[in-house]
């Protein structure tokens, strides 16, 4: 059964970078979309970017658009983020998640999470000097 883990999270200051990973156990990760996301406490959870199988197409909300990054490494059955020009307003618990096979191009229903089916338990990220 497929299990998903994000590390990567922790301390940093305004304006810097930070690589989060998304790592798939028990299953072959390539098999599904994946996407990103993030919540804080009182608020909904956000949907950042997703990443098609294939790792051919992505998209990104535009919320974070020029500073957030996704990409995958299927040989390692990970998927990254990769976040630069960072703020305190992006503290938060990161979470990456699979979608459901269904569509070949990631659409706005990823970044919702609509049809997601796993998630893994969430990274701290807090931006802060």
């Amino acid at each position: 059964q497929l299990q998903l883990m994000e590390s990567g999270g922790g301390l940093v200051q305004p304006g810097g970078s930070q690589r989060l990973t998304c790592a798939a156990s028990g299953s072959r990760l390539d098999l599904y979309a994946v996407g990103w996301f993030r919540q804080t406490p009182g608020k909904e959870r956000e949907g950042l970017s997703c990443i098609s199988a294939s790792g051919g197409a992505t998209i990104t909300a535009a919320a974070v658009k020029g500073r957030f990054t996704t990409s995958r490494n299927t040989a390692n059955n990970t998927v990254f983020l990769e976040m630069k020009s960072l703020r305190p307003e992006d503290t938060a618990v990161y979470y990456c998640g699979v979608e459901r096979p269904r569509a070949q191009i990631p659409d706005s229903d990823c970044l919702r999470g609509k049809f997601f089916e796993r998630w893994g338990q969430g990274t701290q990220v807090t931006v802060s000097s």
